[in-house]
């Protein structure tokens, strides 16, 4: 395991809540250089959303599929837009965002279903899995990695790597951090409690696919697994990329210091603050360093 501690200025995590707050009351404008074009005709009956930063190539060449967070039951259409720009400028490849099914009113397997019909829509539409990247943060990470387990066991092409930023990993909601970050991050363990308990309906939290460290982890593509230092979710993160390198899988684990959940979001600004700047740059890096991938033409 790659284990990465990228540091922070004391006054950061206050400067990022302050960011996030602004953007709240005044949300960011997705740039006008977007181009929303759709790319590819079938999403397999899911509702996406395309979204392609300038100078990346056609979807044909190579797609990062985005899972938008929001505790498995909030959307918030906008602004994961912006974010899906964001990565396509990061990871140099058209984004196709998937607006997958929310609970309560739909729960597990629903929305993991619908990100496994997106990705498998992909390839049926000859978008080569190598050249396919899933991204996804807080309760959409999860989903990533859920989607790798679907993937493996059915023998699908699995994709050249995965990107989960502060992913709920135990929903047995086991780790430490849970309790040792409580008071210093933005959620806390009654938080988690509702999201099990409203995305699981009734299915077990010690069990893969859903709690994805409990999953079988052999043979997953490169993972970059990224957390805060303050977010009671950062053992979920720190155990997932443990126990992948253990299943000698290759895995880099970014920890930010001093960073609540959520801090993905700094992205958002049209001035991006240092952090931002950092985890879209790491982003990039890792997406290029990815076996097979060099320039999308």
């Amino acid at each position: 395991m790659n284990l990465t501690h990228i540091p922070a200025a004391p006054d950061a995590a206050a400067e990022l809540l302050a960011e996030i707050g602004a953007m709240l009351s005044q949300p960011p404008v997705l740039p006008a250089d977007a181009d929303r074009a759709a790319l590819l005709p079938h999403t397999g009956g899911v509702p996406t959303t395309w979204v392609t930063a300038p100078r990346s190539p056609t979807a044909e060449a190579g797609v990062t599929v985005y899972v938008h967070g929001g505790g498995f039951e909030y959307t918030n259409p906008h602004l994961e837009q912006i974010m899906a720009y964001r990565l396509s400028q990061a990871t140099d490849r058209p984004v196709l965002a998937v607006d997958y099914r929310l609970a309560p009113a739909h729960r597990y397997p629903a929305a993991l279903d619908d990100v496994v019909t997106v990705y498998r829509s992909l390839l049926a539409q000859d978008v080569p899995a190598s050249r396919i990247i899933l991204a996804g943060e807080s309760a959409g990470a999860t989903l990533v990695l859920s989607a790798l387990l679907v993937l493996k066991e059915a023998g699908d092409a699995l994709p050249a790597g995965a990107l989960a930023v502060s992913p709920q990993t135990d929903l047995t909601l086991s780790s430490p951090s849970i309790g040792a970050n409580d008071g210093q991050d933005v959620v806390d363990r009654a938080v988690l409690d509702h999201v099990r308990t409203q995305y699981l309906a009734g299915a077990r939290p010690d069990q893969g696919p859903q709690s994805p460290l409990h999953g079988d982890l052999r043979g997953l593509p490169p993972l970059l697994v990224v957390a805060g230092s303050k977010e009671v979710l950062l053992d979920d993160a720190r155990r997932f990329a443990e126990a992948v390198s253990d299943a000698a899988g290759t895995v880099s684990l970014d920890i930010y210091d001093g960073m609540p959940h959520a801090f993905h979001a700094c992205v958002l600004g049209a001035d991006p603050l240092p952090t931002a700047v950092t985890l879209l740059r790491r982003t990039a890096e890792w997406s290029r360093s990815l076996p097979g991938q060099g320039h999308l033409a």
